[in-house]
């Protein structure tokens, strides 16, 4: 999952696209013109889909649950869509520089490029996993609002009015994270990689597994021994009350890990990089995930 893993390169075909394509690109935007709303990932996608309403039109590209964005290898069917856009929203930080690779390609004064990671002050080798951060999620709803209004002046309060419903659609997702923070703030929790980093401290958990494993596991590398072996007296001394695991990634180690939680007792919790199921919305996805923890977290507490 590293940089070095995500070929990310676009063929000659693909950027040939993106150039025949740009030569018919329009304009700036009017409030007669559906926006084209290019993401890199769904869970961005989703949100730019709630924030424009009918007046956008989403296209995300990274969406198979199955499968590890990290890796993602863009097609000729991408460098159309980010030809033609009229709004991008990239993640980031290393994340999607594939997409990078395609906008470079292909540069248009008329399209706007909203890369989170840069008002974030994030690069590469940064934990790239910005929407596992409520406070963030909030901050990138008012930029794209912004862009939005910026792009489309003359549907503006539209766009606010998008905002202020999205802000409600958020706030039982902030209520959960409340009520777990409240519930147990300090609990000590493990995880395979460093996709939980951010929501853990939202949440108040003690994340307490060995940081350079979290790390080399998020990054498709292998971690180093010590942490391994850290990590299983963690496991093997029940000194975590439950054990985050991405589901879209799995190596022996991470496998290894998740057999000795289940035969200590610790709960095993999964979480995801991109939707789940796809046709889910942020709030919905993000929602799911924190009440499986929740009453992981509670079970732990009525047994010990």
């Amino acid at each position: 999952m590293s940089p070095a893993r995500r070929s990310g390169l676009a063929s000659m075909t693909v950027v040939a696209a993106l150039l025949v394509a740009g030569c018919g690109s329009s304009g700036t935007a009017s409030s007669s013109h559906t926006l084209q709303v290019v993401a890199g990932q769904n869970f961005w996608g989703s949100i730019a889909a709630q924030l424009g309403g009918t007046h956008v039109s989403v296209t995300s590209i990274v969406t198979n649950p199955n499968a590890d964005p990290h890796d993602y290898e863009s097609s000729t069917k991408d460098a159309r869509a980010f030809a033609t856009a009229d709004y991008v929203i990239l993640n980031g930080a290393g994340y999607d520089d594939w997409a990078s690779k395609l906008l470079s390609a292909n540069p248009n004064p008329s399209r706007k490029v909203f890369t989170v990671a840069d008002p974030l002050n994030k690069k590469a080798g940064d934990n790239p996993h910005f929407w596992y951060n409520p406070d963030w999620v909030e901050q990138v709803a008012d930029k794209i609002t912004a862009d939005f209004q910026a792009i489309d002046s003359a549907d503006a309060s539209y766009f606010s009015q998008q905002r202020a419903a999205f802000r409600t659609a958020l706030q039982p997702y902030h209520d959960r994270i409340a009520k777990i923070r409240a519930a147990f703030s300090g609990v000590p929790v493990g995880s395979t990689e460093s996709i939980f980093e951010y929501l853990a401290t939202a949440l108040g958990l003690n994340l307490i597994s060995p940081p350079e494993f979290m790390k080399a596991v998020a990054e498709g590398n292998d971690p180093p021994a010590q942490t391994v072996a850290e990590f299983h007296d963690l496991i093997a001394g029940k000194k975590i009350k439950v054990l985050v695991h991405n589901v879209q990634t799995s190596t022996n180690i991470t496998e290894e890990l998740k057999r000795q939680a289940t035969n200590n007792g610790i709960p095993v919790v999964g979480v995801s990089e991109t939707l789940q199921p796809v046709d889910a919305t942020y709030q919905e996805w993000q929602n799911a995930q924190l009440l499986t923890l929740q009453n992981a977290l509670n079970a732990q507490a009525l047994t010990h």
